[in-house]
């Protein structure tokens, strides 16, 4: 689950306790703040509603995820809906504004990006069991303001930096490091607007995009988070 605002002066985390500046005491800090582990993982399904805005253009968007690891994300304009998916093993599209109607394999690109999206419970949950390792990397700097770092490092070798809010301990920013072929890709992810889905805090807005060109974020609002909503297996498996 990415799900996951607010920021505070510099001398307000200064004051924060010594002892919650550890990596394993500010997982368990932000695991407590969204709720606590037990609510969290009460939670086994998600469905998003809400609207894309990038500049002049605007998209209806949607998302339904299953734990452990399916993921279905859809993309609408003018009645013409994009879907990628994934279910545990294979990532899939149908991408209409490319022509094509059938159902695709996607490639380790898209793949990528699906794969680590469907992670229900995100990364700094159960890490070990995942094979992440979670470092604190110290304090950096948010729209002006202190933030705690952690370094999460994937499996697979992907790195993901989780700042926290000192006051909250939510997630305020993430950015992520993919290596792919030899290449990194940088993203960067700005999340607000927290609210309350059973008893679980949601970030409402996200705002994503390549880390060396603010300009082509795009934002995302969601209207509506609703969980444990009924969604069949079949729904993120490829028909072919």
């Amino acid at each position: 689950m990415r799900h996951v605002v607010g920021v505070v002066i510099v001398s307000v985390c200064w004051a924060a306790p010594i002892f919650a500046q550890t990596a394993e005491d500010l997982v368990a800090r932000n695991i407590e703040a969204k709720g606590g582990v037990a609510k969290i993982k009460a939670i086994k399904s998600v469905r998003m509603t809400g609207r894309l805005q990038q500049g002049d253009f605007s998209a209806r968007v949607g998302q339904e995820a299953k734990a452990p690891d399916l993921l279905r994300v859809t993309f609408t304009i003018q009645n013409m809906t994009q879907v990628q998916a994934y279910d545990g093993s294979t990532a899939w599209q149908i991408s209409p504004f490319n022509g094509r109607k059938d159902p695709e394999l996607l490639g380790e690109d898209d793949m990528r990006d699906l794969v680590e999206q469907a992670d229900f419970y995100g990364p700094l949950v159960d890490a070990r069991e995942k094979g992440n390792t979670i470092e604190y990397v110290g304090h950096t700097i948010v729209d002006g303001d202190d933030a705690f770092r952690l370094k999460a490092t994937l499996k697979n070798g992907d790195i993901f930096y989780y700042d926290l809010d000192p006051d909250t301990y939510l997630e305020i920013r993430i950015e992520t490091q993919q290596f792919i072929r030899g290449s990194v890709r940088e993203r960067v992810t700005e999340v607000g607007s927290y609210k309350l889905v059973n008893g679980v805090y949601y970030p409402f807005s996200i705002e994503t995009g390549p880390k060396r060109n603010p300009g082509a974020r795009a934002k995302i609002t969601f209207e509506k988070i609703e969980a444990n909503v009924e969604i069949p297996d079949a729904d993120f498996r490829m028909k072919r």
